[in-house]
């Protein structure tokens, strides 16, 4: 199993993250056209994102990443519009 590598999972200016960024947008975008809500997509994927995690890195390391949310979610880091 490789080491969680948490710096580079707060690299968002990387070319591997940009082309993955569009990969799942372009992916959202078609589930929308076929009628599947946004947030019923976006939970899906978030399953799916951890899922990939785990099994690459382990339980451990992927719940320690994720104790980081909460403060980057509140610090605006994944806004993208108004913010509620």
């Amino acid at each position: 199993m490789n080491e969680l590598d948490v710096a580079s999972l707060y690299d968002l200016g990387g070319d591997q993250h940009r082309a993955a960024l569009a990969y799942v947008t372009e992916a959202f975008a078609e589930a929308i056209l076929a009628g599947i809500e946004s947030d019923s997509f976006a939970h899906a994927a978030l399953c799916a994102a951890l899922r990939e995690l785990v099994a690459t890195y382990g339980e451990e390391s992927v719940a320690t990443f994720a104790e980081t949310l909460p403060a980057r979610l509140r610090a605006g880091e994944f806004t993208t519009g108004l913010r509620h």
